[in-house]
């Protein structure tokens, strides 16, 4: 695949051969893709952090879960939080200036007057992530063409869905692989591994 097919928004689906512990099993939601680098973010990996502690710590209301826990959203800037959010059936969303539709009803904000509006009383489709995931020019379109990733299309049943390999597995499927057809990878004893 050249550089130039890969167009954002997708996801990325790490194959069994990437045992980087914040890459493996994971569903990346690729949102740009250029030149001089990519971006995205991991959305199948929770943290340990609950959503309402964070947001105390602002001094913010959460009116959600209260054992909900914040996401990782990869490795780069993990003090940085960003927030993926769409309306469920039947939701409407509130009118935020800042935020971007990054995908078909899939928006984001970075915002922290937009979060506020939204912590309140937040969609069920709500992920607090933390930190991103980036490559730096011409490395993403390497690992693609080492067979890293596949590429699927953006499903935002996945972008919001359950738990790290349920999500992968599911994403897998829809692009026509069977995850238990998949040969198993691990790190051999002496091998130093995708640090």
């Amino acid at each position: 695949m050249a550089g130039t097919d890969l167009v954002a928004p997708v996801l990325l689906l790490a194959m069994p051969q990437v045992l980087d512990p914040f890459f493996r099993k994971s569903v990346v939601l690729l949102l740009a893709h250029e030149e001089e680098g990519s971006f995205g973010f991991v959305v199948n990996r929770q943290t340990e952090l609950k959503v309402a502690d964070i947001l105390r710590d602002l001094e913010l209301p959460w009116g959600g879960d209260p054992d909900v826990l914040a996401r990782f959203g990869g490795p780069v800037q993990p003090q940085v939080g960003s927030v993926l959010f769409a309306a469920g059936p039947g939701e409407s969303l509130p009118a935020l200036e800042g935020a971007a539709e990054v995908a078909p009803g899939v928006h984001l904000t970075q915002h922290l007057t937009e979060l506020a509006s939204l912590s309140d009383r937040p969609p069920a489709r709500f992920r607090l992530l933390l930190g991103y995931a980036g490559w730096g020019a011409g490395q993403l379109v390497a690992e693609i063409l080492r067979n890293d990733w596949l590429i699927a299309p953006v499903d935002p049943a996945l972008v919001f869905g359950g738990e790290t390999e349920a999500v992968w597995e599911a994403a897998l499927r829809t692009v026509g692989v069977d995850p238990a057809q998949l040969p198993a990878w691990t790190e051999r004893s002496g091998d130093r591994g995708a640090n």
